[in-house]
């Protein structure tokens, strides 16, 4: 059904395309024809008492002008796609026209890249050139997300700090890069109990990260935190091979407080971060992901 549509619809938006050709010399054809309609060569319409519309023909250089006009369009739908799904003569396309620049710029930018392959993070991270490669390439695919400076926002993680979900590597980062991540929360309020074990659960979390909480619906939520300990841990500091955030630090993705934290347990969450394979190539993925990595880097050893 879908090929047929799509044949159909060619075939509808080719006929159009020649219609509106043919008309416009039908249209050239009647204006181009000389009626007297009065016998002093006018309509017959008079503004003014003394303004006349006469019925002169059009002048000839704009006919030829006219005609070649639709000469060359039909010459042009010849030769590129404009008929519907016909490719035209040439084969070209503006898909076909994009791979090729891309395929030209990917050249010219090999030998740029080749000079960065299988260099660690700490090596690229001393490589102006390599760093503002990757900083431009942040900037284009990255910062509209987690910011032109790399700190993010709610519900976009902060890449300054050292605090990774995922793990801080190079390669993970890269990995992160190239496949995306979906991290995901099921809801967890019927895992926990009640209205007031949730909310004892929630104080019980603050309380991990020193936080400021209720004391009391701490001690009491400790033994209900057992639901969420299959993946931040009985300890609370997570686990970077499934993502799940470490809770012991003051690092808040979704907002800090009781009511955010009760929101989180009884709606869940789920954040991704989309795949970058398909923009990018492993070579700027891997100078991206020094870039990253340097971001962090950086602070670890001001911190130090």
């Amino acid at each position: 059904m879908s090929d047929f549509f799509h044949d159909g619809w060619s075939l509808f938006v080719a006929a159009g395309t020649i219609a509106g050709l043919v008309f416009c010399i039908v249209l050239l054809f009647v204006a181009s024809r000389h009626k007297v309609m009065a016998g002093d060569n006018s309509t017959g319409h008079v503004w003014d008492e003394d303004i006349v519309e006469l019925n002169n023909p059009l002048p000839r250089w704009w006919a030829i002008l006219f005609v070649l006009t639709v000469v060359f369009a039909g010459i042009y739908l010849a030769m590129y796609p404009g008929l519907g799904s016909k490719a035209g003569s040439l084969g070209w396309s503006s898909e076909g026209q994009y791979r090729q620049e891309q395929d030209a710029a990917n050249k010219a930018m090999a030998t740029l890249f080749a000079k960065f392959e299988g260099k660690t993070a700490e090596v690229l991270s001393q490589d102006s050139v390599a760093m503002g490669i990757g900083e431009r390439l942040f900037a284009n695919n990255c910062a509209g997300c987690h910011g032109s400076d790399g700190k993010g926002s709610k519900g976009f993680p902060n890449l300054t700090d050292t605090d990774w979900i995922y793990g801080g590597a190079h390669e993970t980062i890269i990995q992160s890069i190239t496949n995306g991540r979906n991290g995901v929360m099921p809801p967890m309020a019927a895992a926990v109990g009640s209205s007031d074990d949730v909310r004892n659960v929630a104080n019980y979390v603050l309380s991990l990260s020193g936080s400021a909480h209720n004391a009391i619906a701490a001690q009491l939520g400790r033994a209900k935190f057992g639901a969420c300990a299959a993946c931040h841990g009985s300890d609370g500091k997570g686990n970077q091979a499934i993502g799940a955030p470490n809770l012991t630090d003051k690092v808040w993705l979704h907002g800090w407080g009781e009511d955010a934290i009760i929101g989180i347990i009884n709606s869940g969450k789920n954040n991704v971060m989309p795949a970058q394979a398909g923009r990018l190539s492993p070579e700027q993925i891997h100078v991206l992901g020094a870039y990253v990595w340097s971001l962090s880097s950086n602070t670890a050893a001001v911190a130090k």
